[in-house]
């Protein structure tokens, strides 16, 4: 028997499973931070906009109408950016350098994505 799947939700999912991966390896990342008060702070604000990238997307495909879908989408887009805003922030050891900047290509990534998702929503 041949299974039936739907191309447009497995993107979805596959989406919402790279926001995941992402918030996750901010976590990993945040917690290898010096223990510094700028990193501390810096860290919290990078785990919650991190974090909410993905929330956002979530909701987002659970939205009622097309505006509310729209808004989510916005929003994971502006909460990737303040993510590239932090990483900049925050100063990693030496070893983790090569993190940020696959970090920080990430963000810009998953902002071009929900950008061109905002296009086609129009």
């Amino acid at each position: 028997m041949t299974q039936i799947t739907n191309p447009k939700q497995d993107k979805k999912y596959d989406l919402e499973e790279r926001c995941l991966k992402f918030a996750k390896r901010i976590n990993i990342y945040v917690k290898n931070l010096p223990k510094n008060i700028p990193n501390i702070e810096n860290g919290k604000q990078l785990v919650r906009s991190a974090g909410s990238v993905g929330v956002n997307y979530i909701e987002a495909n659970e939205a009622l109408s097309r505006k509310d879908f729209a808004i989510r989408i916005k929003i994971s887009r502006k909460e990737a950016r303040e993510s590239e805003f932090w990483l900049e922030l925050a100063e990693p050891l030496r070893e983790f350098e090569q993190e940020r900047a696959a970090l920080l290509q990430e963000a810009l990534e998953l902002r071009k994505i929900f950008g061109a998702i905002l296009e086609k929503t129009k």
